[in-house]
């Protein structure tokens, strides 16, 4: 998983990337890091989407331009599927899941 910290960052994934996962995270939460750790759970089955996540407290601006942008209220954790520069899914607090993720991503 590697951290965005920047609207540039971002903007480079979705030009360069056609799939990949983002995780809002917030690094004070218990909720938000089981779903880290969800998320690394699911990274370590061999996955080829790219992950990375921003940390909410260090990134506010970028994540309220996410979920301003592409319409999905904010919320943290909360994991985000983009493909083709859509958010083609999403979901947040206890249902990210490993399994959910998986499922997600298909």
């Amino acid at each position: 998983m590697n951290e965005i910290k920047t609207s540039e960052e971002f903007k480079n994934y979705l030009q360069k990337e056609n799939r990949f996962l983002l995780l809002k995270h917030s690094s004070t939460c218990p909720i938000s890091h089981q779903a880290y750790v969800e998320v690394e759970k699911y990274e370590n089955t061999g996955v080829s989407v790219p992950i990375m996540y921003l940390v909410v407290q260090t990134s506010r601006d970028l994540s309220n331009s996410i979920a301003q942008e592409y319409e999905v209220k904010h919320e943290s954790p909360q994991a985000l599927f983009f493909e083709n520069g859509k958010v083609k899914g999403h979901m947040s607090h206890w249902d990210i899941t490993s399994t959910q993720l998986k499922d997600l991503l298909k």
